[in-house]
C-alpha cells in the first residue's frame, strides 16, 4: 500500500463512523481503475461491503449524478432478480458521502454497498457468458422503460457528440497513444462515418435510454450460476445496443466476435425484442466504443499499468478496424 492509499484508508476508516456498524470494521486496499475501491470487513455481522471513491475526474463526477446512480442502482436491486450490489446508507439515509482525499483541492465522493463474490468470466467459456449477459442486459432495459425515476434525477448522455468531443472527460481520442498523422486521418474518416450512420438513429424508448455504458468483462462476476452485475459508475442514456459494444470492450478482434454477437442476441430475445436496426447500429456502436477507449486508454498512460500494457497496441489495432470499418460503411 503506497502511502496515499495507507492516508486514504485512514479517511475511510473515519468515514465509516457515519454508518451503523456495531465495531469498527477492517479497511483494506483492494484495486483502482478509474476509481479506488477499499474493501470492509465486518467481523461483528460477517458482511463485507466495498467503499468505492470516485476519481472526481469525470464530467458526472459529482454528488447529484452518483446519487441519481445509486437510485437506479437501488430500483434494479429491488423491482428485479438481477444480482446487483446493494447500496447502504448512512446513519442519516444518505448514499453519497463528501471525503477530503490527500493532495486533492476538491473534494471526491464515496459510496458504500455489498461485496458480491464471483470472478470475471474464463476467456474458453465466453460465447455461453455472452448469451447470458444478453439476458440481463434486456432485463435491465427492460427495467429501465417501466421505471419512473424521480425528478432529480440526472445522468450523462452517450451520444456521439458527447463521446467523440470528449464532453464526459473520459479522454479524448485524438490524444491516445501513438496518433500520429496516419492514425489521426483513418480514425477521422471512422468518426465522419459514425455521425452519418446514427445522426437519423432511432432515439425512442425502444430503443434508447438508461443503460449501464460500461458492461465489459470487468464488470461480469460470475459464482456458480449467479452473474452479478457491478460498476455503474458511467450508467447513463444511450441505445440500448450500446451495451453490447460495452460488452465487447478489448474482445473486437477475436475471430469469434460474431459468435459473441449472435450469443449476446440470442440470450437478449429470450427476454424483449432486439432493438430496430441492429444490423446497421452493431458495428457502428462498436466503432464508436473503440474510439471512446482510446481516449480513456491514453489519459490513464500516467495513472494504470494495463493501459500502459496495451496502449500502442490497441491503437494499430484500432486503425485496421478503422480501416475495415470504413472501406465497408462509406
Amino acid at each position: 500500500m503506497t502511502p496515499d492509499q495507507d492516508q486514504t484508508k485512514q479517511r475511510v476508516e473515519r468515514l465509516l463512523e457515519r454508518y451503523e456498524f456495531a465495531a469498527p470494521p477492517e479497511v483494506s486496499y483492494l484495486t483502482a481503475s478509474e476509481n479506488q475501491i477499499y474493501l470492509i470487513d465486518d467481523h461483528h455481522s460477517t458482511r463485507r461491503y466495498v467503499v468505492r471513491i470516485n476519481s472526481g475526474r469525470l464530467a458526472y463526477h459529482n454528488a447529484e449524478q452518483i446519487h441519481s446512480e445509486m437510485m437506479w442502482l437501488d430500483a434494479l436491486g429491488t423491482d428485479t432478480d438481477i444480482i446487483v450490489p446493494k447500496v447502504l446508507a448512512a446513519k442519516d439515509g444518505s448514499w453519497v458521502q463528501e471525503l477530503r482525499l490527500p493532495g486533492k483541492d476538491q473534494p471526491s465522493y464515496a459510496v458504500v454497498y455489498s461485496f458480491l463474490d464471483g470472478v470475471e468470466p474464463p476467456e474458453d467459456e465466453l460465447v455461453e457468458g455472452f448469451e447470458r449477459l444478453g439476458t440481463i442486459s434486456a432485463q435491465m432495459h427492460s427495467h429501465a422503460k417501466r421505471w419512473m425515476p424521480p425528478s432529480e434525477f440526472t445522468r450523462p448522455t452517450w451520444t456521439p457528440e458527447a463521446i467523440l468531443t470528449d464532453q464526459l472527460t473520459w479522454g479524448n481520442w485524438r490524444e491516445g497513444v501513438n496518433i500520429n498523422a496516419e492514425a489521426l486521418n483513418v480514425l477521422r474518416r471512422a468518426e465522419a462515418v459514425i455521425h452519418r450512420r446514427l445522426e437519423d438513429a432511432d432515439v425512442g424508448s425502444e430503443n434508447y435510454g438508461l443503460i449501464h455504458a460500461d458492461l465489459r468483462l470487468a464488470n461480469l462476476l460470475i459464482h456458480g450460476e449467479i452473474t452479478a452485475i457491478i460498476d455503474f459508475d458511467d450508467c447513463g442514456f444511450g441505445w440500448y445496443l450500446f451495451d453490447l459494444a460495452g460488452a465487447l470492450s478489448f474482445l473486437e478482434e477475436r475471430e469469434d466476435i460474431a459468435d459473441l454477437i449472435d450469443s449476446w442476441i440470442r440470450g437478449y430475445q429470450t427476454v424483449a425484442e432486439v432493438p430496430a436496426d441492429a444490423e446497421v447500429m452493431i458495428p457502428t456502436l462498436i466503432m464508436l466504443r473503440r474510439l471512446q477507449l482510446i481516449g480513456w486508454l491514453g489519459y490513464q498512460q500516467a495513472h494504470l499499468d494495463f493501459a500502459r500494457q496495451i496502449g500502442q497496441a490497441f491503437t494499430t489495432d484500432s486503425c485496421r478496424l478503422a480501416e475495415q470499418y470504413v472501406d465497408r460503411f462509406s
